[in-house]
């Protein structure tokens, strides 16, 4: 039988590493990071205390991640990203900005969440601005798929929220067909311009 690669939500594109960057990733990712390792984390101890947690997923530059922590500073935010870009840039920020309740796994997402989030223990999910593949032969690449969701809402306490956002209309309602199927989730949201 043959062995195929996973279908992967994202591209590895590395982009152009800035010296800052790089320094950052150098310097503070051993601060601030978690090694991927497939097994439990303690959220607790990986940001030294008990406080809500959020996990964000793709979390790009890394500037709403940082505006989000400063605005909270007694929620924990885990942020998970691919490209060292914006790893870089996160760790750059969390350091001008003197933040304590961010870190950050440079991995794939779907990985970290099977293998190292346990179950019913997040507070939040977010999901902002995923790549939308529009193209309808890469839909099955998108991120929220039902399969997905379950495994979200695995890891999420009862009474916890995922947001989501896109800027791309058809990825939009198509987000919100997959979210409205899985029955562990009920809109909260005012929805402006959605019949349903």
């Amino acid at each position: 039988m043959e062995n195929h690669r996973p279908i992967r939500s994202f591209v590895l594109r590395q982009g152009r590493l800035t010296a800052a960057q790089q320094r950052a990733v150098e310097i503070l990712l051993p601060q601030f990071g978690i090694p991927y390792l497939p097994r439990l984390l303690d959220l607790d101890a990986a940001f030294g205390r008990q406080a809500p947690k959020i996990l964000e997923i793709g979390f790009g530059m890394g500037t709403a991640t940082a505006q989000v922590a400063q605005d909270n500073p007694d929620t924990d935010y885990l942020g998970v990203e691919v490209h060292t870009p914006g790893v870089g840039n996160l760790l750059k920020l969390v350091q001008e900005q003197g933040l304590r309740n961010v870190r950050v796994i440079q991995h794939d997402a779907v990985e970290v969440l099977r293998n190292m989030i346990a179950d019913a223990s997040l507070d939040g999910i977010h999901i902002f601005f995923p790549d939308p593949w529009p193209k309808k032969r890469h839909h099955k690449r998108r991120l929220l798929q039902a399969e997905f969701l379950k495994l979200l809402c695995e890891k999420l306490k009862p009474g916890a929220y995922l947001h989501f956002a896109t800027d791309w209309e058809e990825y939009a309602q198509w987000a919100l067909d997959v979210l409205s199927d899985e029955s562990q989730l009920v809109n909260t949201a005012a929805m402006p311009g959605v019949v349903k």
